[in-house]
């Protein structure tokens, strides 16, 4: 159950904060469209940036795994390839989408959110795990840029055009040839 309470109280978050934006909502506005009192859902989280935090630490421990595994392998083409497979197969998680829209819509007011920094500090991590060491400029952007293709899809493309799988794979698509360019 207090699971479930949680799960409940992020996506209204979720919800409100991409709509009206982070800061224009309130906990108490969160308490109530929930039914529940503001010490019911302050048990589960403090505050709206313990909220951030819970919807972005799923991503931030999906990077750090990828980290993780890549570092234990050689700078191969293959490795590239299989790295953005692998981040492909993150992204696909259906509340990415909602919680990279909530990010972008509230950029300004959650630039120095701590867990946020750290995500933001992963992904240059992994973006310069492609590299090897005696890569060209134009293959270090080409390769920066495969995994940014992954995102931009979902923004370019639209899901009510395409269906989704079709808009992944091409995303993998253009990713793939990024690496080969």
């Amino acid at each position: 159950m207090r699971e479930d309470t949680r799960t409940r109280i992020q996506e209204v978050a979720l919800r409100r904060f991409t709509e009206q934006g982070y800061e224009a909502t309130s906990l108490r506005e969160i308490a109530e469209e929930l039914g529940v009192t503001k010490a019911a859902l302050y048990y589960h989280f403090k505050t709206k940036d313990d909220i951030v935090a819970s919807l972005v630490e799923k991503r931030l421990i999906e990077l750090e795994k990828l980290l993780e595994w890549v570092r234990s392998r050689p700078k191969t083409p293959e490795t590239r390839r299989e790295l953005v497979e692998r981040y492909a197969a993150d992204l696909r998680d259906s509340r990415h989408h909602g919680i990279a829209r909530f990010l972008e819509r509230n950029q300004t007011a959650l630039r120095d959110h701590p867990t946020l920094i750290k995500i933001r500090e992963r992904m240059m991590e992994l973006i310069s795990e492609l590299s090897e060491s005696g890569a060209t400029p134009t293959e270090r952007v080409s390769y920066s840029l495969a995994l940014f293709a992954l995102h931009a899809g979902k923004w370019l493309l639209k899901e009510d055009e395409l269906p989704e799988e079709e808009i992944q794979k091409a995303t993998v698509e253009v990713a793939l040839r990024l690496l080969d360019a």
